[in-house]
């Protein structure tokens, strides 16, 4: 942990780099939270949303949400016949990366301008499976891919992320439940829960429309190409953690232990390396500190300057 502590700039860098996508960490959807409109968004600065979304565990989330979205074949399919997610893979992160912070953290002008894109996007996604038609665009599909989504995101803050509870009482997670599903709304999902006790119903009433992910996706999520030695020891602890926290409704499709399956080592090990990395890299993330810039909750970021000149 102290060698983390002390990571070169080059090094926080480069990890902001492979997150967002650019080379500086902070590309121009990130430099938006800060241009783009003048007021709040869709979430209340500092609020549960925005402390979720701000904190290391949605890298467990991520992979925990993808292993989930994959076990539904239609969802599956649209990923793997639209993207090029195998030749580029942190391409695709930094996609999905840029919905999450842009719509958690940008103002509501820029927010609604992002689900434009992301709901233009998806009407070029369609094909068929079988004798089953898909299309991103289909508010049950839509559906299924945000339930996933919450459940992993909020099960990796429970497992690896900070405690919300001081701060937000025993309820938080209901609340983020809640307020999440706005982004699905936007998108046009319909049917969305607004509690966790609706969100685990609604998992498990999905389970007929699952199907095994294929093991070829599983070794990839496992272990994506294109990272360094230490990358790699890193991105595994991750994964363990991650296939501890899916939903049990989803867990044996995806071919992991889920959560209730005792994996109390690999949770412990996650949680001490984003500790660590936590330390490392600051406080708030670029995208944060572009809103809290906006909002004139905090300083300028470093690549505010280069912008005005």
């Amino acid at each position: 942990m102290r060698a983390l502590t002390s990571l070169p700039d080059a090094a926080r860098e480069a990890f902001r780099a492979r997150v967002s996508g650019d080379p500086t960490g902070a590309p121009d959807w990130v430099r938006d939270i800060a241009r783009v409109g003048a007021g709040p968004g869709w979430f209340e600065p500092d609020g549960v949303v925005w402390r979720v979304h701000g904190d290391l565990s949605t890298l467990v989330g991520g992979v925990a949400a993808l292993l989930g979205q994959a076990a539904h074949p239609l969802a599956l399919a649209g990923v793997q016949r639209h993207s090029a997610y195998r030749e580029d893979p942190w391409k695709r992160l930094a996609g999905t990366a840029r919905w999450l912070v842009v719509s958690t953290f940008g103002s509501a002008e820029l927010a609604e301008r992002e689900a434009a894109r992301v709901r233009g996007m998806h009407t070029r996604v369609r094909g068929r499976v079988g004798d089953r038609p898909y299309s991103a665009s289909d508010p049950a599909l839509l559906r299924w891919v945000h339930l996933a989504f919450t459940d992993a995101f909020l099960a990796a803050q429970q497992a690896v992320g900070q405690d919300l509870t001081p701060r937000f009482g025993r309820r938080w997670p209901d609340v983020y439940v809640a307020e999440w599903a706005r982004t699905a709304r936007e998108l046009g999902a319909t049917d969305l829960p607004s509690s966790t006790g609706e969100l685990a119903e609604a998992l498990a009433a999905c389970r007929p429309e699952l199907a095994p992910v294929p093991d070829s996706l599983r070794a990839f999520l496992a272990a994506p190409p294109g990272l360094s030695p230490p990358e790699r020891v890193f991105y595994r602890g991750l994964s363990g953690a991650a296939a501890q926290v899916v939903s049990p409704a989803v867990a044996g499709c995806a071919g992991v232990p889920g959560r209730g399956r005792g994996g109390a080592v690999p949770v412990t090990v996650a949680r001490l390396q984003l500790r660590a990395l936590r330390l490392a890299l600051g406080g708030h993330s670029p995208s944060e500190e572009a809103a809290r810039w906006r909002l004139g909750l905090g300083p300028a970021p470093a690549w505010a300057g280069e912008d005005a000149a």
